[in-house]
């Protein structure tokens, strides 16, 4: 990494990793969908809202703050992707859970379960790298955990689609609202995959 001699606006990195922070409070939310009945998931929607605005509020004050400081850490267009990635990141997972509420699904589809689990080790991981920014180094073995947990998701969700059309329940309907879950959960990976080619990509320009 470059040596700079003037001073730099460091609060991002704190911004980033509360980003993250939210991130795995929301998965850990994902969790109690498959513990509960339908009726006991709109709770879960509710607070993931809470964490979505909340994490609303880190994203705005990324890009407020580079909009208004002279010096930052890395290149202004990257601070502006990496905030608004993490941001997708929440927007697919409360989004998700909140169809999952409203249509008072009773059965999960198969696999619900480990596409959880995914998200949540994405999540946790990603909170782990949030901090490495600052020196960006240790971050390689992140990126590349990243991507081998998106590729368990992808390969997860091409079996639940499979299973879902090729199911005995062949109501148009029913199969409408599991595949917008089933989606939603793999964008919410994708998101976290874009999360990490970009710090992959602060890394290599700023080494």
């Amino acid at each position: 990494m470059g040596f700079r001699l003037t001073p730099q606006e460091t609060s991002f990195y704190s911004l980033f990793a509360t980003s993250a922070g939210l991130l795995v409070e929301a998965t850990k939310e994902l969790t109690k969908l498959l513990e509960l009945d339908p009726a006991g998931r709109a709770g879960v929607a509710e607070r993931l809202g809470a964490l979505e605005s909340e994490a609303d509020e880190a994203t705005h004050a990324v890009i407020k703050k580079v909009n208004s400081s002279f010096i930052t850490p890395f290149d202004r267009e990257d601070i502006h992707a990496l905030a608004v990635q993490l941001d997708d990141c929440m927007d697919h997972i409360e989004e998700t859970a909140d169809l999952i509420a409203l249509y008072r699904i009773g059965d999960l589809p198969r696999g619900m379960t480990e596409q959880i689990e995914i998200l949540s080790r994405m999540a946790e991981v990603t909170a782990e790298a949030m901090p490495n920014l600052r020196s960006l180094q240790d971050l390689s073995s992140y990126w590349i955990e990243i991507n081998r947990l998106e590729n368990q998701a992808d390969k997860l969700h091409r079996k639940m689609l499979v299973e879902l059309f090729n199911g005995a329940n062949v109501d148009a309907v029913h199969i409408i609202k599991m595949k917008g879950i089933i989606d939603g959960f793999e964008d919410a990976a994708d998101s976290f995959e874009n999360v990490a080619h970009t710090v992959e990509g602060i890394a290599v320009k700023e080494s």
